[in-house]
């Protein structure tokens, strides 16, 4: 079963204006790779706001791939993977947009919500940001950088499933009352949470 992090950062408040893509391969319980990926966004527009949170600038990206030739590297991956990222709603909605903008079709995959899951298994933290998250699991990493914003949100859902005894991070849904999220050709299902 594939288990791959995601996060993606946007050039402006449009989903489908990805900027980079960050991505952390889980197997037995380890990151065992991670990759990132700066993407051109189609219509070049950096807002001063998102610059601010990433760095990414359009001299950045110039010469790099747009997003259907990013994807493509990592399409096989996708398919029928279990996905995550800290904020599902978000991060998975630029992949939607973005996939729209193109006139492609979603891959077929499954995702979770490392925000949810955290919140749901730590609530006593003060937040379930990712920059908590971290310091909540001893990691040091660089905010808003897609591969280490990946990387920690690999290492949260590693941590989930120890903390709720289950030996896959597809078995953590079930455990904590999680519906997984999904994507397929016809559309998607957003991640939710049932009510306890």
């Amino acid at each position: 079963m594939k288990t791959i992090a995601i996060d993606f950062e946007t050039a402006n408040e449009e989903r489908g204006s990805a900027c980079s893509v960050g991505l952390a391969w889980i197997e037995n319980g380890r990151i065992v790779r991670v990759e990132e990926r700066l993407i051109r966004p189609r219509d070049m527009r950096f807002s001063p706001f998102n610059v601010a949170i990433h760095g990414i600038k359009p001299v950045d990206v110039e010469d790099a791939p747009e997003f259907p030739e990013v994807m493509d590297e990592f399409i096989e991956d996708f398919r029928d993977a279990t996905m995550i990222a800290h904020n599902a709603a978000f991060d998975f909605s630029v992949m939607r947009a973005s996939f729209d903008k193109y006139r492609q079709s979603y891959p077929q995959l499954s995702y979770l919500c490392s925000v949810k899951m955290s919140q749901r298994v730590w609530p006593s933290l003060p937040s379930h940001k990712l920059n908590i998250i971290a310091h909540h699991l001893q990691l040091r990493f660089v905010h808003h950088n897609a591969a280490e914003d990946a990387v920690v949100c690999a290492a949260a859902a590693i941590a989930v499933a120890k903390a709720v005894n289950v030996e896959h991070i597809h078995h953590i849904p079930e455990k904590i009352g999680m519906v997984a999220g999904r994507l397929h050709a016809a559309g998607y299902a957003p991640c939710t949470m049932r009510k306890r």
